[in-house]
């Protein structure tokens, strides 16, 4: 027994509608494909993490901490510093970041 109807109106409708639905189909995968394209190029261009940062307090106007680049907590008010600023702003008594440890690294110890 056949699961398709067996008169021809009813079979040029279903045809229809498979088109149609594949047509939808086809335009979500290229969409699909576009995003993960941009996603990979995002990646891609994506400039490279810093070495050193620099913890703002609130309101940004003083540093709080000087961590290594990527380390895990360094907050959200960090910015990327050159490592001569890095070292300035330890010498100048802003705290190292007691995790990553950016004292050592750079040989700025007290």
């Amino acid at each position: 027994m056949s699961e398709l109807p067996p008169d021809l109106p009813r079979l040029r409708t279903l045809e229809t509608w498979l088109v149609l639905s594949l047509d939808r189909v086809r335009r979500k995968i290229a969409e699909a494909e576009r995003q993960e394209a941009e996603r990979r190029r995002g990646e891609r261009d994506r400039p490279p993490a810093p070495d050193w940062l620099l913890e703002m307090g609130l309101g940004g106007r003083a540093p709080v901490y000087v961590h290594v680049g990527g380390c895990h907590m360094a907050g959200k008010r960090s910015r990327g510093v050159t490592v001569d600023q890095a070292r300035r702003a330890l010498w100048e008594q802003v705290p190292a970041c007691p995790h990553c440890n950016p004292d050592a690294v750079l040989g700025v110890l007290d």
